[in-house]
């Protein structure tokens, strides 16, 4: 199982575009703004050549990736918090993913119109920014309003929870993003409203750049627009990824060999879908453990700090339940005996508990009780 990663940002700046390499889906990617309203949704494999050499070592018949589903969200304007255009539709869909990955415009291009007329990825980052906010500051006052009544016990839990959103809604007021507060995981009501807000969700910025420029690479103290988009992810602990929208599209098109042939044109190690995927899979703190056999070599996600129980509850929610204990080898030391055998015979297996952290790259054999 992956996460979910919503694709927002202002119309015309490249979302369904990208959108449609990533996923080979047929999403509108029309000039004009608006082309997209239904969230257009795509699962796609996660890349890890891990799994293609246990599957080789292993014998087995069937691999399958962990996956990530990208979801293709509609072009946000100023006042979408308002309900201005689709806004409190769009927003509500945003609500429903685990990670935004926020694409804004560093490309020219007088044959693709600018919903605000020049190139401003900041201005842009900021227009968005400011209409989650927005939403985010009417649920915290809604709340407020119920807990404040609530707090008229003196409940001293309430009242930690009533300072608690107060001192967020300052935040928010501030034009701060939720994500950079933090809320006690003790402040269980808090944590909760925390937990819905829309610029609470980890976001990570996508610069969609000129085919020329798909090699770049964003320097913070540098005055190119993609430099600037890195500062201000820097300033606010996120990520930067730089993807050519053309680029991608063409790849799309190619075979194996013929999408290897053109990364090394471009100087390029990985596509923008690989660099994508393991910047989200950074963000959200996952990692990826494995179960390999005979029939099949399987990939998994989970967070990392996840036990063994909930690992194998990703693949069962009996696995969890009924949980025994967990027989683990790590990837190179089942890499270098060369199958699960040999890796037992070198001492290399190890038996965890309930209170064993997996790590990326386990292979693991969980035995439970029904």
């Amino acid at each position: 199982m992956g996460f979910t990663c919503g694709i927002v940002g202002l119309p015309n700046v490249g979302k369904s575009t990208i959108f449609n390499a990533l996923t080979n889906a047929k999403a509108a990617a029309e000039n004009f703004p608006f082309c997209t309203i239904d969230p257009n949704t795509g699962a796609v494999p996660v890349p890890d050549p891990r799994i293609e050499k246990l599957a080789q070592l292993a014998g087995s018949q069937k691999l399958i990736p962990t996956q990530v589903t990208f979801v293709d969200i509609a072009g946000l304007i100023k006042g979408a918090s308002q309900g201005e255009g689709l806004g409190n539709q769009f927003l509500g869909h945003i609500r429903s993913v685990d990670a935004i990955a926020h694409v804004v415009r560093c490309f020219e291009d007088e044959n693709v119109v600018h919903v605000d007329g020049n190139i401003d990825p900041i201005r842009d980052i900021e227009t968005i920014d400011t209409e989650l906010i927005l939403s985010d500051l009417e649920t915290i006052s809604k709340q407020l309003e119920k807990l404040s009544k609530a707090a008229k016990s003196g409940d001293k839990e309430v009242l930690t929870n009533v300072e608690i959103l107060k001192n967020l809604e300052s935040h928010l007021g501030a034009g701060k993003p939720a994500r950079m507060f933090a809320v006690p995981d003790t402040a269980l009501r808090a944590r909760e409203i925390y937990n819905q807000l829309l610029s609470a969700k980890p976001t990570l910025f996508v610069c969609n750049v000129a085919e020329n420029d798909s090699a770049l690479i964003p320097d913070a103290s540098g005055s190119r627009a993609i430099d600037k988009v890195c500062k201000h992810a820097q300033g606010i602990d996120s990520r930067v990824v730089v993807i050519s929208g053309k680029v991608e599209s063409e790849l799309a098109e190619l075979n194996n060999e013929e999408r290897a042939e053109y990364l090394q044109e471009l100087g390029l190690e990985m596509s923008g879908l690989d660099r994508l995927t393991l910047a989200g899979y950074e963000l959200l703190g996952l990692i990826t453990f494995f179960t390999v056999g005979p029939k099949e070599a399987h990939a998994w996600s989970i967070n990392r700090g996840g036990t063994a129980p909930k690992a194998a509850g990703k693949i069962h929610t009996d696995f969890e339940r009924g949980f025994i204990r967990a027989e683990v080898i790590s990837y190179n030391d089942y890499i270098t005996c060369g199958s699960e055998v040999k890796a037992k015979e070198a001492g290399k297996m190890r038996v965890e508990g309930k209170e064993y952290l997996v790590q990326d790259g386990d292979i693991v054999h969980f035995r439970f009780n029904v």
